[in-house]
């Protein structure tokens, strides 16, 4: 089966309804995907169906309507091959969307991937988060932030949140043990200006395993001593 036709399969299998033009970006997204692997270490997965469901599909599950109004501004921390966030900005064109790596060679991707499909407002960002966090340009003034196996998420917030503008969103995505690390970030997510935690469980098609999104509101300012210097987070958690 050909990808375009996986694509149609699992979307449907997950409630959604994809237009014959976002079936041909998923479809160019997906060649330039395996073409760029071949050079540099994207993506692990290389299967037709299993990138429809384990990265298409899985970036979508953070997809919901009452959080995404027209125009939202969304940053995708550590995107990596463009996950979730170029899977967002096909369904949702109306994005406007930052795409935040750390590594040069995967940011030059992004951009080849924004070019040929098309996609509009969209910019690629060369930097770690700890230190983007900290420019005016960038810090609280996002509607939402999304990421996606980057880090726990005592650490993650503490890279994310800083984003986030007051009533936005922050939107993990996480694996199996989603409860755990959402007990452990409580503290920190008080301490930069969390407010309420949903978690939402996530059942992909025609798989098993446990995953869930984590939403997290964003109640006030980020004190200014965060984020923390680069490595500090990971050594010590808040």
């Amino acid at each position: 089966m050909s990808f375009r036709d996986e694509m149609v399969q699992a979307a449907a299998a997950y409630g959604i309804s994809l237009s014959d033009r976002q079936l041909e970006q998923f479809e160019q997204y997906f060649v330039l995907l395996m073409n760029w692997n071949q050079k540099m270490n994207l993506t692990a997965i290389t299967e037709p169906h299993e990138v429809a469901v384990k990265h298409m599909i899985d970036s979508l599950s953070v997809y919901d309507a009452a959080l995404f109004p027209v125009g939202l501004r969304l940053i995708d921390v550590g995107t990596g091959a463009g996950f979730p966030g170029i899977p967002l900005k096909i369904l949702r064109p109306d994005l406007r969307l930052t795409l935040l790596d750390s590594l040069n060679k995967r940011v030059r991707f992004l951009e080849t991937v924004v070019q040929e499909l098309g996609l509009k407002d969209v910019v690629c960002l060369h930097a770690r988060a700890e230190e983007a966090a900290r420019q005016k340009i960038y810090r609280e003034q996002f509607d939402m932030a999304v990421s996606r196996a980057v880090a726990r998420l005592p650490v993650l917030a503490e890279y994310t949140l800083p984003f986030v503008k007051s009533g936005g969103i922050f939107a993990a995505m996480k694996g199996m043990k989603y409860q755990e690390e959402a007990d452990a970030a409580t503290h920190a997510i008080r301490v930069l200006g969390g407010g309420a935690m949903r978690l939402a469980p996530v059942k992909l098609p025609g798989l098993e395993d446990v995953r869930a999104v984590i939403y997290i509101e964003k109640k006030g300012k980020t004190p200014a001593a965060y984020p923390r210097k680069a490595g500090i987070p990971e050594k010590n958690p808040l």
